[in-house]
């Protein structure tokens, strides 16, 4: 049985997901009950793409010429038993991880089979376990079957950025849509929007149905969206 997927954003009210410029002390208490929302999901999983976990990890990179020899493309667990999972969709592997835990969850790297051989000799190097996904590019289905059968997750939660997001929208695997609407109408148009996808990928709207709708403090507007 596929897992209960949630996809949970937050958002200007004109539509726009990134929160660089914004007022510090807006942004902080914005981000803050977008959090304490994401916790009422009870999720074993949160999922995020390569650039928001750079920013997570405080990436500063990793160092090359690790691997002494060819490393095979199968899967790496280094812990099957956590609550909580990290889970990094992260191509090419780039994500330079410190330890193997992200806000109190254990690291899970998502790559295609094209990662190199030091990357992985790295992610071992600080425990951190990877799963493969496809051979160049992610295959999304994957992820959440391997998620689901090899580490037991039932709830998973899509948090970021837009293209992420997005994907996980068109490609039919998401159950609910969570939107924190927040009183602020950002205006630059070079800001994505807070779903996205490759130009030309997304040939038909997604339609949902409406299953609440909360103020929050300071004006924001919680919605919740059930797949239609």
């Amino acid at each position: 049985m596929q897992p209960y997927i949630i996809c949970h954003m937050m958002s200007s009210l004109d539509g726009h997901a990134l929160t660089d410029g914004w007022d510090r002390a807006f942004k902080k208490a914005a981000g803050d009950l977008y959090e304490k929302l994401a916790k009422t999901f009870e999720f074993d999983a949160w999922i995020c793409g390569r650039v928001t976990m750079q920013e997570v990890a405080h990436d500063d990179g990793y160092p090359n010429g690790m691997a002494k020899s060819p490393i095979a493309r199968t899967h790496h667990f280094v812990d099957r038993n956590a609550k909580v999972y990290a889970v990094s969709i992260d191509p090419h592997g780039k994500v330079g991880w410190k330890t193997n835990e992200a806000l109190g969850s254990h690291v899970v790297e998502v790559l295609t089979e094209g990662v190199s051989d030091d990357y992985l000799a790295y992610l071992q190097s600080v425990g951190v376990s990877y799963i493969f996904a496809g051979k160049s590019e992610i295959d999304l289905k994957q992820v959440v079957d391997i998620l689901n059968k090899e580490l037991g997750c039932k709830r998973l939660i899509v948090e970021g950025g837009p293209h992420i997001s997005g994907s996980f929208v068109h490609a039919g695997l998401v159950d609910e849509v969570s939107v924190l609407i927040l009183p602020l109408v950002d205006g630059r148009g070079e800001h994505p929007a807070s779903f996205e996808v490759s130009p030309g990928v997304w040939k038909q709207p997604s339609h949902l149905i409406l299953s609440s709708a909360e103020v929050q403090a300071g004006g924001a507007v919680w919605l919740r969206y059930q797949r239609g």
